[in-house]
């Protein structure tokens, strides 16, 4: 059960553009794209309380251990421009509505450019870092050629996959969607995980095929790597701010050496005369996940920050 009035819907994203738009959050969590894909599974609502767009949600970070822990992400501008003033009484009035709710009130995903600014309209919090919920950010062109010494294995995987294999890149399309979804289906059947995070992988199913559906409405991107005419991997992803596009989804069957490398690729190649950077999101705390970020080296680790109310 959401905090703020109104549940995320498609139709809000015209509504809501400007709020989207007008200011370079480079945080992934500000994309409309991301928030309504995981809608259902975080219980974002929204709500325009003084000049900004409020968000709110609920973490999974902490539901995995029990609890559940809401929280709204730094009000958004429609302007371009906070008022240091208006941000307060913004924050302010959140905060009584959390309480009303009978919910503590955090503030998390707070981009470390806007740390002061959200550190001085709330003087009653105490903010950290977030390491779990850096976000990763590459060059689109790097990562479409994997140019250079430092990425020299990955371009090695490359080479040896289009050397290996026959194979065609398409662009999604909604009616791919039920292929697709048999795809993501099967790769996640060949995981050998808990029962608990399967639950999860099917709620993220849910919410995938919602979004493939729905890929020309939102405004999405993304592309397919077809082996012998069945889907082997997809990548998918949502723009942020003017030259920034968020991937939310990229899966590949392991079964093919460099197959990884190719989708990335194709969907960089997709992207590339649009936006400067791609932002991968976050490792989650997974020691894994944060290896192989780090292997693609990001030119920016976006740090964020957690609020937590002190006084």
């Amino acid at each position: 059960m959401g905090i703020f009035k109104n549940h995320i819907k498609s139709e809000d994203k015209e509504i809501l553009r400007d709020f989207f738009d007008s200011y370079d959050y480079m945080c992934s969590g500000a994309s409309f794209s991301s928030l309504y894909m995981w809608r259902n599974i975080n219980e974002f609502t929204w709500e325009i309380i003084g000049d900004y767009l409020c968000i709110e949600g609920l973490s999974h970070l902490e539901l995995e251990n029990g609890e559940q822990v809401h929280f709204m992400m730094p009000p958004m501008t429609a302007t371009g421009h906070y008022e240091s003033v208006k941000l307060k009484e913004t924050i302010e009035k959140a905060r009584e509505i959390f309480e009303k709710a009978g919910k503590s009130f955090t503030v998390r995903l707070v981009p470390e450019h806007m740390l002061d600014m959200m550190k001085a309209a709330s003087p009653f919090m105490t903010y950290a870092e977030d390491r779990p919920n850096f976000d990763y950010i590459y060059e689109t062109k790097k990562l479409m050629t994997f140019g250079g010494r430092a990425l020299h294995s990955k371009k090695n995987h490359l080479n040896y996959f289009r050397k290996t294999y026959e194979y065609e890149c398409v662009d999604l399309r909604p009616e791919m969607t039920d292929n697709i979804m048999e795809f993501i289906r099967r790769f996640n059947a060949a995981k050998d995980i808990p029962e608990s995070e399967m639950k999860f992988l099917r709620m993220e199913e849910e919410a995938m095929e919602d979004v493939f559906r729905n890929i020309d409405e939102l405004g999405c991107v993304g592309c397919a790597v077809l082996i012998d005419g069945s889907i082997e991997a997809i990548a998918l992803g949502g723009l942020l701010g003017q030259d920034t596009v968020v991937e939310h989804i990229e899966k590949a069957n392991t079964a093919f050496r460099g197959l990884y490398q190719q989708v990335l690729s194709e969907f960089c190649s997709r992207v590339k005369d649009r936006v400067e950077f791609i932002n991968r999101e976050e490792d989650m705390d997974l020691d894994n996940l944060r290896e192989m970020k780090l292997s693609y080296k990001p030119v920016k680790l976006l740090k964020k920050y957690i609020g937590e109310i002190t006084t």
